[in-house]
């Protein structure tokens, strides 16, 4: 199976980052793609090469608007992923 691509009003997982002292843990929070920059240079992972994309991400609290880059591996906080097949 190919992989998916990237476009306007796709869903990803965004990452959230959590709080320094532990208070919130990194967690998984959907988002909306809300553009696909054009000429936006891809970051250089040691995975390989990631996406950057614009993200309207939806939390519990609030929304807020993010560019963000790709990380299927180990999905650090402030990255996307693409959501897992249930």
């Amino acid at each position: 199976m190919s992989s998916p691509v990237p476009a306007v009003g796709r869903i990803v997982h965004y990452v959230s980052y959590g709080t320094p002292g532990g208070e919130y843990t990194s967690q998984c929070r959907a988002a909306i793609v809300a553009g696909v920059p054009d000429g936006a240079p891809p970051v250089i992972t040691p995975e390989g090469t990631a996406a950057q994309l614009d993200l309207a991400v939806l939390n519990p609290t609030g929304m807020f608007f993010n560019r963000c880059h790709q990380d299927e591996v180990s999905k650090q906080g402030g990255s996307w992923h693409w959501p897992e097949r249930v």
